[in-house]
C-alpha cells in the first residue's frame, strides 16, 4: 500500500504470536513494508502448547455461534468476525497446504496433530509475502507524536514506522514470552486497561473432600455455578478433579464467567447422572440393589460410578458403604439418588494467571475502532489479538479470535 505520495507505508508488528503472523502476512499482501519484532528465540511460541501441543486453530462454527462463546465484549468482535469467520480460517489454511480435521465440539485441529505445523505454515507465509522477521529483539517503547505513531525503539535500535501493530498477547504462561509488554504500550499511549484477570484456568475448591478424588476424570456431566443462590453457569461435558479442585472443558470455561466474581459466594452442583431424572435414576438404583441383595452397597454402587467417587457419595448420601443392598431403606435410596443428581462443593477461588490459558481483561475496547482494531487515541497504533479486553470460552474461539482482529488489523494499518 502506498500513501498519497506514492511513498510504501512501513508498518511495524509487535509480537509473533497468532495474531502477530496474521497481521503481518495481511499487511504485507496489501502492499506495506512490513517487519515483525519478536522477543523470542522462535515464533509462535504460545502457539505450540495451545490444544495440548495440537493447537485448535478455531471452532467450525458460524459466526453468530462463535459471538455466543465471546465472554467479554463480542459487540467489539462483530465487524471482524464477519470479515474473517471461521471458514475463513479452515480455507486460509487448507488452501495454504495445512491439512486439518475437525473433532468433537467442532474444534478444529492440523491432522498431524501437531500444533508446530501451524506455525510453520504461517511462517512460510510471512517470508513468501517479504516480511522481515526479528528474532531475539525486544521492543521497548512505542514512539508517538501529537497522537500519530513515529516508530518504535528496541533493546538494539530505533525505527521509523507509520503504524505499529501490537499483539504481544496477555499475561497468561509468561514462559512463552507473554509478559504484559502491550498493556504497557497501551497505557503509555494513552489507553485505559481493563483489570486483568485469568480465564480458562482451573478452580481450587475449599475442603479437602476433593483430594481423595484426584486424577478422576468424568464424561457426560453437568456442572452448575451458583452466585449467592442464582445461576451464574451450567454446562454439560468432561471435567476432573485434581489436587487443587476441579478442572477440564467444562472447567475452564466456568472459570471466565467466574473471574470477576466472590469466590467466598460460589458453590457448585455436578449432575453424575443427567440422562435420568430422578425417578427413572430410582428406579435404576432399586434395579441395582435388588439385583444385588448380598453384596455392600459399595459394589452396587460401583457399577455407577468410578471407584474412587463411590465412597464420597454415599458418606454425602448418609449411607454406610458396607451396608447390604437388601437393607437400604428407601430414604437412602432417595437421599443417594439425591447426592448423584447434586454432588456439591464450594470454591476456595481460581488457579494463578500464570496458568490461565488467557487473560480476561486488556486494552479497553471503546478506545479501539472495532471496524480496522486501530487506536481511537493514536493514529496509526493498532491493537490484534489477546491483548484486547476480548476473550472467549474454551474450543478455539480465542486462537479465532486472534486470527479476525490480526488480519482486521493488518488489512487496515
Amino acid at each position: 500500500m502506498t500513501d498519497i505520495k506514492g511513498v510504501e507505508r512501513k508498518i511495524a508488528v509487535v509480537g509473533g504470536g497468532a495474531s502477530g503472523l496474521f497481521a503481518a502476512y495481511f499487511s504485507a499482501i496489501n502492499g506495506n513494508v512490513v517487519t515483525l519484532f519478536e522477543k523470542n528465540e522462535k515464533l509462535g511460541k504460545k502457539i505450540y502448547i495451545t490444544g495440548k501441543g495440537r493447537c485448535n486453530v478455531t471452532n467450525d462454527c458460524t459466526p453468530e455461534k462463535y459471538l455466543e462463546n465471546v465472554v467479554n465484549n463480542p459487540k467489539f468482535m462483530f465487524s471482524a468476525i464477519y470479515n474473517f469467520t471461521p471458514e475463513n480460517v479452515i480455507s486460509f489454511f487448507e488452501n495454504n497446504g495445512l491439512k486439518l480435521k475437525t473433532e468433537r465440539g467442532n474444534r478444529v485441529f492440523p491432522l498431524s496433530d501437531k500444533a508446530s505445523d501451524v506455525t510453520k505454515t504461517l511462517e512460510k507465509l510471512l517470508k513468501n509475502a517479504g516480511v522481515t522477521i526479528r528474532l531475539n529483539e525486544e521492543v521497548k517503547e512505542i514512539v508517538s507524536e501529537n497522537r500519530k505513531i513515529k516508530g518504535l525503539k528496541t533493546d538494539i535500535s530505533e525505527y521509523p514506522f507509520d503504524s505499529v501493530i501490537i499483539c504481544t498477547g496477555g499475561v497468561s504462561y509468561p514462559l512463552t514470552g507473554s509478559t504484559g509488554d502491550g498493556y504497557k504500550f497501551a497505557k503509555f499511549s494513552g489507553h485505559t486497561v481493563k483489570e486483568l484477570v485469568p480465564a480458562l484456568v482451573g478452580i481450587e475448591l475449599s475442603g479437602t473432600d476433593h483430594e481423595e478424588l484426584q486424577g478422576i476424570s468424568l464424561k457426560n456431566v453437568s456442572l452448575t455455578a451458583f452466585s449467592d443462590g442464582k445461576k451464574v453457569y451450567d454446562d454439560f461435558g468432561e471435567m476432573l478433579f485434581t489436587h487443587f479442585g476441579i478442572s477440564g472443558p467444562i472447567v475452564l470455561s466456568c472459570s471466565s464467567v467466574l473471574n470477576r466474581l466472590n469466590p467466598k459466594k460460589i458453590t457448585f452442583s455436578i449432575d453424575l447422572k443427567p440422562a435420568l431424572n430422578g425417578e427413572v435414576l430410582d428406579k435404576r438404583l432399586l434395579r441395582e440393589f435388588s439385583g444385588n441383595k448380598d453384596k455392600s452397597v459399595f459394589n452396587a454402587v460401583r457399577s455407577l460410578l468410578p471407584k474412587n467417587l463411590v465412597n464420597l457419595v454415599l458418606r454425602r448420601a448418609a449411607v454406610n458403604n458396607g451396608k447390604i443392598c437388601s437393607e437400604i431403606t428407601r430414604k437412602e435410596r432417595e437421599n443417594l439418588a439425591k447426592t448423584l443428581k447434586n454432588l456439591t462443593f464450594s470454591m476456595k477461588g481460581l488457579r494463578g494467571i500464570d496458568e490461565a490459558i488467557v487473560t480476561s481483561g486488556g486494552v479497553s475496547v471503546k478506545e479501539i475502532d472495532p471496524k480496522t482494531m486501530e487506536s481511537k487515541i493514536c493514529k496509526g497504533l493498532f491493537f490484534a489479538g489477546e491483548v484486547i479486553d476480548v476473550d472467549c470460552f474454551t474450543g478455539g474461539f480465542n486462537m479465532q479470535t486472534a486470527f479476525s482482529t490480526g488480519a482486521q488489523a493488518g488489512r487496515n494499518a
